[in-house]
């Protein structure tokens, strides 16, 4: 695997805290958020948002130091934010997450899945613990995060909205087969449950980010780094504020008849484009290649 890149990427808290925003200082007012993965990248660019739109946001994950210092420099911001640890794959720590809401706030209004990862290499390479690492965390801890916000929602007779967090499934991404598995998995259970939750007044809805920048990009080689600007027709990444921005939309009142959708964040690269995230084989530069059996 090439060696990962050095650099610093992402925002940080002294941009969360000032960039502009197309919505009202009130927006999410009275409402409770939690937000998986919520100590970096697009998680902690969503708790920022949101803690200033009003809302009461609680970020969860698992390393409690990195928890409490994203929530220690909200709150020094005026803003309402609380840390808690939780492991996304263990739903007996989600429960008991949840119960600490209940206490606390009285439950969450939304929840946004933001946790997951993974990590570049050739599919043919995977390890069986790799694999499953991936899928456990980026499936079936948004499956147990969704299913318990909404049991409780259920029997609070109380409405909720879901966003998840996936990437673009449809065109183009290399070099991670395991988490486009995964997600495409979100999105599918995201379509299911969409219907089965209607009547419960549960809207669930995916982001399918793109090339943004996150602190996410040290683990990808600087030469494919280089690449990712022209990985979509509009020939620019985005910042973690730009998918904020959408997640705002989507959890919130805007989107009030909108469920089963996937919105994707990504400069138009489902559309056109690729991404490897891995370097791109030479079998695809063009015709004169040998070996072909033909």
């Amino acid at each position: 695997m090439a060696e990962a890149d050095p650099r610093e990427f992402g925002l940080v808290d002294a941009d969360l805290a000032k960039l502009p925003t197309v919505y009202g200082p009130e927006a999410f007012a009275g409402k409770t958020v939690l937000i998986s993965g919520g100590a970096g990248g697009i998680g902690r660019a969503t708790a920022w948002l949101l803690g200033r739109l009003g809302a009461q946001v609680v970020i969860a994950g698992r390393d409690e130091g990195r928890l409490e210092a994203a929530a220690e420099a909200m709150r020094a911001a005026g803003l309402k934010a609380a840390g808690r640890t939780v492991n996304v794959r263990d739903p007996a720590t989600i429960g008991a997450l949840h119960d600490w809401i209940a206490t606390e706030f009285g439950g969450i209004d939304i929840l946004v899945n933001s946790a997951g990862g993974q990590f570049p290499q050739a599919a043919i390479d995977f390890s069986t613990k790799g694999w499953n690492a991936v899928v456990d965390t980026n499936l079936n801890g948004t499956w147990y995060m969704m299913q318990e916000a909404a049991r409780r929602w259920r029997d609070a007779r109380r409405p909720g909205s879901i966003v998840s967090i996936v990437v673009v499934t449809r065109q183009g991404l290399h070099g991670v087969a395991h988490t486009i598995a995964a997600r495409a998995g979100v999105v599918g259970l995201t379509q299911a449950l969409a219907v089965e939750w209607a009547p419960l007044d549960i809207r669930v809805n995916c982001i399918a980010p793109g090339a943004i920048e996150t602190p996410g990009w040290r683990v990808y080689d600087p030469a494919q780094v280089e690449a990712y600007p022209r990985s979509n027709p509009m020939m620019r990444t985005a910042t973690t504020w730009e998918v904020a921005e959408a997640c705002a939309y989507l959890c919130g009142p805007a989107a009030a008849y909108v469920t089963g959708e996937v919105l994707n964040v990504a400069g138009g690269a489902q559309l056109w484009g690729e991404t490897w995230t891995i370097p791109r084989p030479a079998f695809f530069d063009g015709p004169g290649r040998s070996g072909d059996g033909g």
